[in-house]
C-alpha cells in the first residue's frame, strides 16, 4: 500500500466478546463509562499483540473479512505493531454516539510515531465491537480537485473479479484520503469466492493477486518504469521503496497514473515507450511498502511520486457484484470486474 506514513488502519467489523478484562455482567448498563472501561481492556490485548485472544472474539463478518484464517489476522496485527511500535499510553479519550453505535477514541502514544495515533472502537448497544482502527488523527485532505472532471477514460487495469480494499473519498472507506497525492487512490486484490487467497497466506503464491496481469487503463506514454526490487514475504514491507516495482503513465492531458507493487522481473515496458489501452504493463506482486500482494492505483496531476495532487480516478466499463456500471468510483468492499 503506497504510503509514507507509519500508521496502518484496520477498518473492519469485529466482536470482542471475550477479550481480556473486557467482560461485563449481562445486566450491567452499557453506557459511556462502560465503553471506556471496555476499550481500555481491549487495548491490553492490542499492546501485547494477542491475536489468538482477539480472534476468539471475532464474529463471522470479521472472520470472513480475514479469509476465515487466524494467521491472516495475526499478520495484520504484526504489521500494525511493526509500523507503530508498542502502544505506550493514551493521553486523551472521548466517547460519542454515531447512530446506535458507541464510538470510543483513545489518542495514544506509540513507540515509532512522533504524533499520537487514534485507537478507535465502535460498540453496539450490546457492548460488542463493530469497528476497530489505529491511525493518525487526521481528516480527509481538503483537495481543490474534489469536483475535477477527469479527462482520461480509465478502464479497470485487470481481468476477473477484484475487491476494493481501500477506495472512496472518506477515511472510513480509504485511508489514502488523508494525503494530497493519493487522495483518490485504490488498493485492490484479486478474489475467488470472496477470498483473496488460498492456503496459509504465508507465501506470495497463496494470494490470487500474485502474478495476475496488469494492463494499461488507457493509451499513454510511460513516464517511469521501475523493476528489480524483491517481493516481500507476506507480513513484511519495504518502506524504503514505497511504490516498489511500478509504472507511471502520462496520458498527455496533465493526468498521470501510478500503478504499483509489481512482481520482480515482470515489468514489460520501458520509460519513454508508448502503450495502448489494454497493453500489458507487468504482473501484480508484493514489492515496496506493502504487506501482501495487491495493486495500488491512483491518478495525479504530475509525474513525480509524492509531489503532485491526486485526481479523481473514475473507472469506465465494469461491474459491481455483477451489475454494470458505465462510469463510477468504486469504494471499499466493492467487487469489480472489467466488462468486455
Amino acid at each position: 500500500m503506497t504510503h509514507r506514513f507509519a500508521a496502518i488502519a484496520v477498518a473492519v467489523a469485529v466482536v470482542f466478546a471475550t477479550a481480556p478484562h473486557a467482560a461485563r455482567a449481562a445486566d450491567a448498563p452499557f453506557d459511556s463509562a462502560a465503553v471506556i472501561a471496555r476499550a481500555r481492556g481491549l487495548n491490553e490485548a492490542v499492546k501485547i499483540g494477542d491475536a489468538a485472544t482477539l480472534w476468539g472474539a471475532f464474529d463471522d463478518r470479521m472472520r470472513t473479512a480475514m479469509g476465515n484464517d487466524v494467521a491472516k489476522f495475526e499478520t495484520v496485527l504484526k504489521t500494525i505493531g511493526s509500523q507503530t511500535g508498542k502502544q505506550l499510553e493514551c493521553v486523551r479519550e472521548d466517547v460519542s454516539m454515531k447512530g446506535e453505535l458507541w464510538v470510543y477514541r483513545g489518542f495514544c502514544r506509540f513507540e515509532k510515531s512522533d504524533q499520537p495515533l487514534v485507537t478507535q472502537y465502535a460498540f453496539t448497544p450490546a457492548g460488542k465491537v463493530a469497528g476497530f482502527s489505529i491511525r493518525p488523527d487526521a481528516k480527509e485532505y481538503d483537495s481543490k480537485f474534489l469536483d475535477y472532471a477527469t479527462k482520461t477514460a480509465l478502464r479497470p487495469p485487470f481481468f476477473g473479479p477484484w475487491k476494493v480494499i481501500w477506495g472512496g473519498r472518506t477515511l472510513e472507506q480509504n485511508y489514502h484520503a488523508m494525503t494530497r497525492d493519493q487522495r483518490f487512490a485504490y488498493d485492490i486484490v484479486a478474489v475467488k469466492d470472496s477470498s483473496d487467497r488460498s492456503g496459509s497466506g504465508r507465501v506470495n503464491s497463496d494470494y490470487y493477486s500474485f502474478g495476475q496481469v496488469i494492463v494499461a487503463p488507457a493509451a499513454a506514454k510511460v513516464a517511469e518504469a521501475v523493476d528489480g526490487l524483491a517481493d516481500n514475504v507476506p507480513g513484511k514491507s519495504d518502506p524504503a521503496h514505497p511504490a516498489g516495482n511500478h509504472v507511471m503513465l502520462d496520458f498527455g492531458n496533465g493526468e498521470y497514473a501510478l500503478l504499483a507493487h509489481f512482481q520482480k522481473g515482470s515489468v514489460r515496458v520501458k520509460t519513454g515507450q508508448t502503450v495502448a489501452a489494454g497493453d500489458t504493463l507487468a504482473r501484480c506482486g508484493n514489492s515496496g511498502n506493502t504487506s501482501q500482494p495487491h495493486l495500488h492505483f491512483h491518478l495525479q496531476n504530475g509525474p513525480e511520486l509524492f509531489k503532485a495532487d491526486g485526481l479523481p480516478a473514475p473507472l469506465t466499463g465494469y461491474t459491481v457484484a455483477g451489475k454494470p456500471v458505465d462510469k463510477g468510483e468504486p469504494v471499499h468492499g466493492d467487487v469489480i470486474e472489467r466488462t468486455p
